[in-house]
């Protein structure tokens, strides 16, 4: 792949005009095409460089949480490094979160603190904090770079530095450039650059040829088995279609069930010749069925889905387990007899040495269609607003390759329980790196950004944890709806062991709350939709908007809902046995 052709001009202003300059088209030679810059005066070299770069576009955000979050939106719809830029103190510290979630899912994120130079560093200078190695063992690659000289050869070491960095975000996860300023900060001309004149131009960046294509490295699986699983775990690829075009390629030559994830795309495109499963936790909760349906063999993918059920299952079961991963992190909580393959699973090759068992595939077909019918038979007859039946029905009607964001808690896990296995082509997105609600909406955003019109599926609790997401409104390019389920409160803890220790229980962990959504809505200028019924909601879901944000809020009842969700699910395993 070749580098984009370079016009560079370098902004000879003042010192810092130009290495930051320098800086700003390294990155975009190296693949980010998106800035997310948060307010400060220290960070000036750098907001003023990104945004006045002509192919970077460059989104101002008020809150430092809520950009780093957006910026990592932004990195997972189009698997490309984001900047993200922020002034010295304080400011750093709330990129945390999302760094962290980065690390976690291995979502590529470079991140620029500008920070004090060293003389002002530990001496009562205001705005100054200890930036060194802030975020630890979270980035796969931090540098603390020079305070900026009108040097070629200080420019030519930037140049490589940041080239450096972008590498390793590119091959998945964040990284941490610490940038020192000195006065003058704003692009005051003051002649200090003025000697590079005629130095620096397109043939400065002509050695860097943009991301190179990735090792097509493939690994051969021969199960001595015909009795195995494919557990398809949570995935977030580039070409989702393909993604799953392989592995179900794949499935169909090894015959054996597939237990699929509502966050892997596998559950959500056109499926051939394979036994899919997506009732699993239903069916797992039948102890006789679950021993019955007991495998010899699995074959993860990615890692392991959201349910507890499934995991205790395949604890119980102590199968010998191959676990294909992107990366060699550790990727197995339950310590099997599992061993860990660092490969993309779509570069995986499939040579049986037996067929699969037709009776215990069948058996696991029977029960899918079983488990699945006693569901959709509730779904249809339910006529209340129960929080189970919206993810179902937006399974049914968003139209085809919607993306959708799904918050973590109660949301991920209705997913999981609940979304059918379809030809739909949606593409589910998520943080659940490390499974905290806290960025839903700023993340949602960015997925949703310059893109096709999307949905953010989220709790209560979700969306006002990340309100100021809202303040983006003004820079936002796409359509996004936002399906709001309002219980008032935390409604995961209800199905927790937690939950029988009574005025504690809803004082400290479901921690209801009163806010008025749709005067929150008002406040930001956002369109907000009271639910009226599931006709209504059908309609407001069957066709997205073509831009601007939405609230759709339904109003349930979190105590009821566990109690219909359990019942769900107990019915479904009943009859899938």
């Amino acid at each position: 792949m070749s580098a984009p052709v370079s016009v560079f001009e370098p902004d000879l202003r003042n010192t810092n005009s130009l290495w930051c300059s320098v800086l700003v088209e390294t990155l975009f030679l190296r693949g980010v095409r998106h800035a997310i810059i948060a307010p400060g005066s220290r960070s000036a070299p750098l907001a003023f460089a990104f945004a006045r770069h002509p192919k970077i576009e460059s989104v101002p955000v008020l809150d430092e949480r809520s950009a780093a979050f957006f910026a990592l939106g932004l990195a997972r719809q189009h698997h490309r490094p984001a900047a993200l830029v922020c002034t010295s103190g304080t400011a750093a510290a709330n990129f945390f979160p999302a760094v962290i979630e980065a690390a976690e899912s291995g979502a590529p994120l470079v991140v620029l603190t500008a920070d004090r130079p060293p003389e002002l560093r530990a001496c009562g200078a205001g705005q100054a904090i200890d930036q060194q190695k802030l975020y630890g063992n979270y980035v796969d690659f931090y540098h603390e770079c020079a305070v900026p000289e009108a040097s070629l050869d200080l420019l030519r070491y930037l140049r490589q530095i940041v080239s450096q960095a972008c590498d390793h975000a590119r091959a998945g996860g964040p990284v941490h450039l610490n940038c020192p300023f000195r006065d003058p900060l704003p692009p005051i001309e003051d002649g200090s650059a003025a000697g590079l004149a005629g130095q620096i131009d397109g043939k400065f960046f002509a050695h860097l040829d943009g991301p190179p294509p990735l090792a097509m490295a493939h690994a051969a699986f021969r199960p001595a088995t015909g009795r195995g699983v494919i557990i398809a775990g949570p995935a977030q690829p580039k070409n989702a279609a393909n993604y799953a075009s392989r592995l179900l390629a794949l499935a169909a030559k090894l015959g054996w069930p597939v237990l699929v994830d509502a966050l892997s795309p596998l559950r959500h495109h056109l499926a051939q010749g394979v036994t899919r499963v997506a009732c699993y936790d239903a069916i797992l909760r039948n102890d006789d069925l679950a021993a019955t349906l007991r495998p010899e063999f699995v074959l993860g993918l990615e890692g392991w889905p959201t349910s507890k059920i499934l995991r205790a299952w395949l604890e119980r079961c102590g199968a010998e387990t191959l676990l294909v991963t992107p990366t060699a992190d550790g990727r197995d909580a339950l310590h099997g007899r599992t061993r860990q393959l660092a490969l993309a699973p779509e570069h995986l090759e499939i040579e049986p040495a037996r067929p699969a068992d037709a009776a215990y595939v069948a058996a696991w077909h029977k029960a899918e269609t079983e488990a699945r019918a006693s569901l959709e038979k509730r779904f249809v007859a339910a006529q209340e607003l129960v929080e189970p039946k919206a993810t179902w029905l937006l399974a049914r009607h968003l139209p085809a390759g919607t993306p959708v964001f799904v918050a973590s808690s109660m949301p991920v896990r209705d997913a999981e329980y609940f979304w059918p296995a379809t030809k739909q082509r949606h593409r589910l997105h998520f943080n659940r790196g490390a499974n905290g609600i806290d960025g839903t909406l700023s993340t949602a955003l960015g997925v949703a950004h310059g893109g096709a019109p999307a949905v953010l599926l989220t709790g209560d609790l979700a969306l006002l944890h990340d309100s100021n997401g809202f303040l983006l409104k003004p820079h936002f390019r796409g359509s996004l709806t936002i399906v709001l389920i309002n219980n008032r409160g935390g409604g995961i803890f209800e199905h927790l062991p937690v939950a029988q220790f009574g005025d504690v229980f809803e004082k400290f962990f479901a921690t209801p709350q009163d806010a008025d959504f749709a005067k929150l809505c008002a406040a930001h200028k956002i369109e907000h939709v009271p639910v009226k019924d599931w006709e209504h909601f059908t309609k407001l879901i069957a066709t997205l908007p073509e831009s601007g944000l939405r609230v759709l809020e339904l109003k349930t009842d979190r105590k009821r809902d566990a109690g219909i969700r359990k019942g769900l699910l107990a019915k479904a395993a009943g009859a899938a046995g």
